[in-house]
């Protein structure tokens, strides 16, 4: 009876994960009323309580499941059944709590619609020029980190909170409470699957690898923040994290933001022409092409199957969900920038913000 109990209990799980699935899907307004209604007020309350924890919920979280799982196996194998069923009910309860926080928020407004950027087709020319400019605020904004230590990953998340809460005074999608986001204390998981960071919306936490090369954090931070506001396509988190980085009231931050652009628009750039690339590499400081270098060394360290598997498992997963690009929606980020750019940066005082950096 109590297996049974389990069964019926999971499929009611995922059977409501299903409907509303497929409601976001095809009822039109319905993610995006979710997304500035339902799903603040989870961030508000299952997203604050969670945050309470000094350390990563959902982290320990999957430790303490592998060690019941282990001992259920070792001491009631004979019950194999229950534990079945037992699991089919867990994983009925986690696509329940994935769909609430996470997946309709995949068919709600992009962050973009909000800003009115228009994206269009853009020459090497203006590639060009936008990452001359990159390079410029690099240079003014270039510094040495000091955020090797644990203590101070919680310095650097408070500020990435606080970036983010100032890019709300901006634009009102982004305003609201942000729970801290947390370093994962087993790094390792995350680098082994060439990720910086990740959401979970099992706990409604913002997790980040803090090992990584420092200048990647703070952009990290606030790109993973960026879905607590219910923004989840990649590209625009990209575009988001930019964002907050280069209006943040700390200089690291900004240099962070300007650098991760210049790795996106110089990328597109060299593929379009490698001399121009090279011509404003060589303008880089010193400093951004030491960490340029400490990066690229940190990650090769972790390519293998595992990095290949995680890559095509997240590719198939961006595609399942509104990202039909996968993991190439990555390179909208410059699309953004771009539009950006043209409309923000380049506008005249009259009509651009008084803090335009």
């Amino acid at each position: 009876m109590k297996k049974n109990k389990f069964v019926i209990l999971g499929a009611v799980f995922f059977l409501i994960s299903g409907v509303l699935q497929i409601m976001a899907r095809t009822i039109s307004g319905l993610a995006e009323w979710y997304a500035v209604t339902i799903y603040p007020c989870i961030v508000g309350i299952y997203g604050r309580i969670c945050s309470i924890a000094p350390f990563s919920v959902v982290e320990f979280g999957l430790y303490l499941l592998i060690i019941v799982s282990i001992i259920s196996i070792l001491f009631h194998y004979k019950n194999w059944r229950q534990i079945v069923s037992c699991l089919f009910a867990l994983m009925g309860f986690l696509a329940c709590l994935y769909t609430m926080n996470c997946g309709i928020n995949y068919y709600r407004r992009p962050f973009s619609s909000y800003l009115e950027l228009q994206t269009r087709e853009s020459s090497v020319e203006e590639l060009e020029e936008l990452c001359a400019y990159l390079v410029k605020k690099i240079n003014e904004t270039a510094m040495e980190s000091e955020s090797g230590s644990l203590f101070s990953q919680m310095k650097l998340a408070r500020q990435g909170q606080k970036a983010m809460e100032h890019l709300g005074t901006r634009y009102p999608q982004l305003s609201g409470y942000y729970p801290r986001p947390k370093p994962v204390t087993v790094s390792w998981i995350l680098a082994i699957q060439q990720l910086c960071g990740i959401y979970s919306p099992f706990t409604v936490e913002a997790n980040y690898n803090w090992q990584m090369t420092e200048y990647n954090i703070p952009h990290t931070l606030c790109h993973e923040l960026s879905h607590l506001k219910g923004f989840m396509r990649e590209d625009e988190a990209n575009f988001i994290g930019y964002l907050a980085c280069i209006y943040s009231e700390e200089d690291y931050f900004q240099y962070s933001g300007y650098l991760m652009g210049w790795i996106y628009a110089g990328n597109a750039l060299a593929k379009q022409d490698i001399e121009r690339y090279r011509n404003l590499y060589i303008q880089l400081p010193s400093q951004a092409v030491e960490d340029l270098q400490e990066n690229n060394a940190y990650w090769n360290r972790y390519e293998g199957k595992v990095a290949e598997v995680s890559n095509q498992m997240n590719d198939t997963y961006l595609k399942l969900n509104n990202q039909e690009e996968g993991v190439q929606s990555y390179g909208r980020a410059v699309d953004l920038m771009l539009a950006y750019y043209r409309e923000e940066i380049l506008c005249s005082d009259s009509c651009a913000p008084s803090d335009t950096p």
